[in-house]
C-alpha cells in the first residue's frame, strides 16, 4: 500500500515520461549530526517531503498526510533520476531538487491542480534506511571491569532504556514510567532485536542496539492505529539500554566469603540466634538499607522464618567474624512486590554481612583454662567469697569493662545472685591464682535487653578472669559457724559482767573473739558489725535490747521446743580439701537472704 502511494506521489510531483530529464539539483542543506547511515542501492528508505510550485505554493506534503514516503531505492520503484538523488543520502540529510513539469503530469488521487510550464520544487529528508540483509547491530558503550555473570536465555532482566527512531526521534523511555522494564529473555516477551541484543550483557553494562524493522514491529509499527503510531511502520529502532539486574528462576543464593577468621571453632546452624551487621544494595550498587546507619546489629533466629529465605540460606555455616557477600534472587528475597520506595519488584539484592556473634539457646558457658597453679588447696564452691580481676568484651573484640583500669578487684559470694549466672557457673571449681576465659551466652548473661549504653541486647560476652582472693564460704543460709563444737556454757561466756543479760557489746566482743582465735567464721564478704548486729537482734526475741538465758537458744533446744531460733547449733557436712568436716554453726537462713542485696556484674560500685 505504501509503495503504491509512493509511486502516486512521485507521478504527481515529477510527472512526464519515465525518461524525462530530472532538472537541476539545488544542493544540500545542513545535515543533523553525523552520518548514521547512507542510502545504497537496494535499501529501503523512509522520507519526508514537501512539493511546491515555482511560486512556492505547496502542492503535496508527507507531513500533511502524517506518513513518510516509503520506497526501495535502485530497484525500479522510482524514476532513475530520483534514485540517483537518494543514493548516498544520510539519515537526517535534506536535499532540494527542481523538476520541470510536463503536459503529462497527473493529479489524480491528490486533486492538486498544476499549471503547464510550472516548476516543481521537491524537498527530501531521509529519516530511515535499512536493508533486507541487515542484522541487529550491537555496540557496547560501557562494560564493568568485573562481570561475574551475563544475560542468558530464560533469565529475568530489569533495565532502563531510551527508544528512538533512526533519525533520533524519541518514541519511548523507561523514565516516563519512572521504573525499569522487566522481562524474561528468550521467551518471546521482547521484540527479537532487543531479545538478542541484550544477551551477554553484564549488570551495569550499557549498549546501543540498532534494530531493523523486521526484528522490531515490522510493517504495522506499534501504537493505537497507523495514523497515531508511536513506532511508524517499517521503522528502524535504536535502543540505548542500561542493565540493572538479572536473575534466573532457578537461582539459589550466591555466597562469597571474602574474610574468614583463621580460627573458626563453630559455624552457624539452624536454631542459632545471630547478631550481624549488614549493608543491603541492588545489583547496580544502589543502597537501600544498612545496620551501620542505625548503629545496631540485626538480631534474629535462624531457621524460624523471621528473615527472608535468601538470608536464612546465606547465613548458615558462618564463622564468628566472617564477612560474606550474598547475592539473593527476588524469589528468595522480596519477590515481585518488592518494598515500596526501597526495593523494586523482582529485584535481586546484594547483602554484605559481618557476623558479630551467635549462640544457641541450649548453650552453656564455654570455659577455657589459661593458667592453672601447681598447688590448689581449695576449689571454688557455692557460697565462697571470691575477689577477681577481669576483662569483659564482646566477641568482635569490643571492650566493655576492665577491673584493672580501676585498680579494684571485684568481690562477691558465688552462687548467691550477686553475679550473672554465667559467671557463677564459670567460677565454680577455680583455684586461687587460676586464669580462665569464659564465653557466656546472653541467656546466662544480660539477656535480650543488655545494659543500655553498655552491653548490647542478646550479646555473647567474653570474660577473662583471674582469681586473686578466695575464702571458703559457709553452708547455704548460714552467717556464722564454729570450726568445732560450740563452747560449753555459751551464755556464761558471753555474759562478761555476769548480770544474767547479754548486751550487744558483749555479744559482739564474744563473736569477734571466736573469729580472731580461729574458732569460728563469719560469712565472708560482708561487714562483720552488720552481721553480728543482725544475729543479736534475732536472738533478742522480745526486742528489749538484751538477750537473756531463755532467749539464747541452740539447734537442739529449737528441736525440743519446736521453735524457730536464729542462733542454732547444726552439724552439717561440707567438703573441705577433700575431707569431711563437722561444722557447728549459728544459722539464720532468712537473715542471710534479707541482708544480701542483688548486685549487677560487671559494673560494681567501688
Amino acid at each position: 500500500m505504501h509503495a503504491a502511494l509512493a509511486r502516486l506521489a512521485l507521478v504527481l510531483l515529477l510527472g512526464g515520461a519515465c525518461g524525462a530529464p530530472l532538472g537541476s539539483r539545488d544542493g544540500l542543506s545542513a545535515r543533523r549530526g553525523s552520518c548514521v547511515r547512507s542510502v545504497r542501492a537496494g535499501d529501503f528508505v523512509r522520507c519526508q517531503f514537501n512539493g511546491t510550485d515555482a511560486r512556492g505554493q505547496l502542492l503535496s506534503s508527507s507531513y500533511d498526510r502524517n506518513h513518510t514516503l516509503n520506497v526501495f531505492v535502485g530497484v525500479g520503484e522510482l524514476v532513475p533520476e530520483l534514485d540517483q538523488v537518494l543514493l548516498g543520502m544520510c539519515v537526517n540529510e535534506k536535499r532540494h531538487i527542481s523538476i520541470p513539469s510536463s503536459p503529462t503530469i497527473k493529479t489524480q488521487g491528490y486533486g492538486i491542480p498544476l499549471s503547464l510550464g510550472s516548476i516543481v520544487k521537491l524537498e527530501l529528508l531521509v529519516t530511515d534506511v535499512w536493508n533486507l540483509v541487515d542484522a541487529v547491530q550491537v555496540q557496547t558503550l560501557y562494560r564493568p571491569h568485573q562481570c561475574n555473570r551475563t544475560v542468558q536465555v530464560s533469565d529475568y532482566v530489569r533495565y532502563h532504556y531510551n527508544g528512538s527512531l533512526l533519525d533520533g526521534s524519541l518514541f519511548d523511555t523507561s523514565s516516563w514510567q519512572n521504573k525499569t522494564y522487566n522481562s524474561y529473555v528468550g521467551t518471546g516477551w521482547l521484540i527479537p532485536g532487543v531479545d538478542n541484543g541484550i544477551r551477554g550483557m553484564c549488570v551495569g553494562e550499557q549498549r546501543h542496539i540498532i534494530v531493523p524493522p523486521f526484528f522490531a514491529y515490522g510493517e504495522h509499527g506499534a501504537g493505537e492505529d497507523a495514523t497515531d503510531a508511536a513506532v511508524p511502520p517499517n521503522a528502524t529502532l535504536v535502543f540505548d539500554i542500561l542493565l540493572l539486574d538479572l536473575h534466573n528462576p532457578h537461582d539459589r543464593v550466591a555466597v562469597q566469603s571474602y574474610h574468614v577468621p583463621h580460627t573458626c571453632n563453630r559455624r552457624t546452624v539452624a536454631g542459632d540466634f545471630v547478631r550481624y551487621h549488614y549493608n543491603g544494595s541492588l545489583l547496580d550498587g544502589t543502597n537501600f538499607d544498612s545496620s551501620y546507619l542505625k548503629d545496631k546489629t540485626y538480631d534474629t533466629y535462624l531457621g524460624k522464618g523471621y528473615i527472608i529465605a535468601g538470608m536464612e540460606e546465606g547465613l548458615l555455616g558462618v564463622c564468628m567474624g566472617e564477612h560474606r557477600r550474598l547475592t539473593i534472587p527476588p524469589h528468595l528475597a522480596y519477590g515481585e512486590a518488592g518494598i515500596v520506595n526501597k526495593i523494586p519488584g523482582s529485584a535481586a539484592i546484594v547483602v554484605h554481612v559481618l557476623m558479630v556473634d551467635f549462640h544457641n539457646p541450649t548453650d552453656n558457658v564455654n570455659i577455657e583454662t589459661q593458667h592453672l597453679p601447681e598447688e590448689c588447696s581449695h576449689h571454688v564452691h557455692k557460697g565462697d567469697f571470691v575477689g577477681m580481676h577481669y576483662n569483659t568484651s564482646l566477641l568482635d573484640g569490643t571492650k566493655l569493662y576492665s577491673s584493672r583500669t580501676t585498680g579494684w578487684t571485684y568481690e562477691a559470694i558465688v552462687g548467691t545472685g550477686q553475679l550473672i549466672p554465667g559467671l557463677d557457673q564459670g567460677l565454680m571449681g577455680m583455684c586461687l591464682g587460676e586464669r580462665r576465659q569464659l564465653i557466656i551466652p546472653p541467656h546466662l548473661g544480660f539477656g535480650e535487653k543488655g545494659i543500655e549504653g553498655e552491653v548490647p541486647g542478646s550479646a555473647v560476652l567474653r570474660f577473662e578472669v583471674e582469681l586473686v582472693q578466695l575464702e571458703e564460704g559457709l553452708p547455704d543460709g548460714y552467717i556464722f559457724v564454729w570450726k568445732d563444737n560450740a563452747p560449753d556454757e555459751l551464755f556464761t561466756q558471753m555474759d562478761e559482767d555476769h548480770n544474767e543479760n547479754i548486751t550487744l557489746t558483749e555479744f559482739s566482743t564474744f563473736i569477734k573473739s571466736q573469729v580472731s582465735r580461729g574458732l569460728g567464721r563469719l560469712l565472708p564478704g560482708r561487714d562483720h558489725d552488720h552481721l553480728i548486729g543482725d544475729m543479736f537482734r534475732n536472738q533478742d526475741r522480745n526486742g528489749d535490747g538484751i538477750i537473756t538465758a531463755s532467749e539464747l537458744k541452740l539447734k537442739q533446744q529449737e528441736d525440743e521446743e519446736r521453735q524457730h531460733d536464729e542462733l542454732t547449733h547444726k552439724i552439717c557436712q561440707q567438703p573441705s580439701s577433700g575431707e569431711t568436716t563437722k561444722i557447728k554453726t549459728l544459722c539464720s537462713p532468712s537473715l542471710f537472704h534479707s541482708s544480701l542485696p542483688s548486685r549487677i556484674f560487671p559494673y560494681p560500685k567501688p
